[in-house]
């Protein structure tokens, strides 16, 4: 067989496994719905148990429903990989997947080649990451490393209004036995994931050494002003909130693109009231999402937002309320693996960047507690969370190739 008829059939063989793990929540749109304990969850998450003892790995579920495929090697520290099996409401197949199936094939390989590990190598499929059914995220991952108890989802409960702990006992394991136990036996987790946006595309390159994942915090910004005729009331003596929001968030997106070129700030919702076309909005909720990975840059820019907010509220007569939900810090990751393994990459002929993740990841959940890696490679388009999700079947590959050559270093 040729070098290239070879690499054709490992091109195929990640698609195809992509492509088979789809099946498991595919919609007529075309895009892929797995929801945290649902059937498609379940019957996803158990075809993924029975590929993998099929190949020789010891498989079992823990006590929410993280899936592990276990090589067992000389020593009993754990080098865990792997990603999560949930998805989005009509999202991609390769989100999560692709780093799941890429450990799972990666490990199958190199026992193929090389025998049994020293170090014990773990494929995990988390249960979950996304957050898409319960208002929580990272349920599989924070589970792990101790991070979240029973009383995380005490009262939690879906869009349809079915509890958290009745769709976890109905998915086959039990709330009442569960348990926090935080693992103490693994040394290194690492994910390979898709981008999810278009530097590296654009970059023409293979692969991203992913150094940082950024913090994020995300507010509610209450505007209270005065509901008002819209002809009657003068330009001048109006306490228009809706007008005041509109200021605030347009003199915040220009600091941050003329000042903080790696900063991310987002509105992606408002709600004006009472709505209504020919009334002064007297009321206007709206969101604030800021991202960085320097901790110190994104306090530094939360705080003089809160100060701007304030001053320009004040100067229309409007009161405001700033409501911080949600507080995640950057997390940077292990990157001595990625500096060893540069040489290897570019005797491969390979092409790659050090680059920050502006998504969030399980890799930043695991790296405030263990030494972690993670990788990208690029999506067609940037485009994620969507049906039109796609990476080309050789770039897959690649990244298996690349995984294959860490996973040996960690644990040969």
């Amino acid at each position: 067989m040729s070098e290239a008829q070879a690499a054709q059939i490992e091109v195929s063989e990640i698609q195809g496994l992509i492509d088979w793990l789809a099946a498991f929540g595919i919609t007529s749109e075309g895009g892929v719905t797995r929801l945290l304990y649902s059937k498609d969850w379940v019957k996803a998450q158990n075809a993924l148990k029975q590929k993998m003892e099929d190949t020789g790995y010891t498989t079992y579920f823990d006590n929410v429903g993280n899936l592990f495929g276990r090589i067992e090697g000389t020593e009993k520290d754990v080098i865990l990989t792997g990603s999560h099996a949930d998805t989005v409401v009509q999202g991609g197949k390769y989100d999560g997947a692709y780093g799941v199936l890429a450990s799972y094939l990666a490990t199958k390989r190199l026992v193929e080649l090389y025998g049994k590990p020293k170090k014990t190598i773990e494929v995990v499929s988390l249960c979950e990451e996304e957050g898409s059914r319960f208002p929580l995220t990272y349920w599989g991952s924070k589970n792990i490393v101790g991070d979240y108890s029973p009383m995380t989802v005490e009262g939690i409960k879906d869009k349809d209004g079915i509890p958290f702990k009745q769709a976890m006992t109905e998915a086959g394991f039990q709330f009442l036995a569960y348990k926090t136990k935080k693992r103490s036996d693994i040394q290194h987790f690492i994910e390979i994931h898709i981008e999810q946006g278009s530097v590296l595309e654009k970059s023409q390159l293979d692969l991203g050494l992913v150094s940082h994942i950024v913090g994020q915090k995300r507010f509610t910004v209450t505007l209270n002003g005065e509901s008002n005729h819209a002809g009657t009331t003068p330009m001048t003596e109006r306490k228009d909130a809706l007008v005041c929001a509109a200021n605030c968030i347009s003199e915040l997106t220009a600091i941050a693109k003329a000042e903080y070129p790696a900063l991310r700030v987002t509105t992606g919702q408002l709600i004006a009231k009472p709505n209504v076309p020919n009334v002064i909005a007297g009321n206007v909720n709206f969101t604030l999402d800021i991202r960085h990975h320097e901790s110190e840059v994104l306090e530094a820019f939360c705080q003089r937002a809160a100060l701007l907010l304030q001053k320009l509220a004040a100067k229309s007569g409007i009161a405001i309320e700033i409501d911080l939900w949600t507080d995640i810090s950057p997390v940077p990751l292990d990157t001595k693996l990625h500096n060893e393994m540069e040489k290897k990459l570019a005797a491969k002929g390979l092409t790659y960047m050090q680059m920050v993740s502006g998504a969030g990841h399980d890799a930043q959940v695991f790296g405030q507690h263990i030494p972690t890696t993670m990788l990208f490679v690029p999506s067609k388009n940037g485009i994620s969370h969507s049906p039109l999700e796609y990476t080309d079947s050789a770039k897959l590959e690649i990244g298996v190739s690349v995984l294959m050559d860490y996973l040996y270093e960690l644990a040969y």
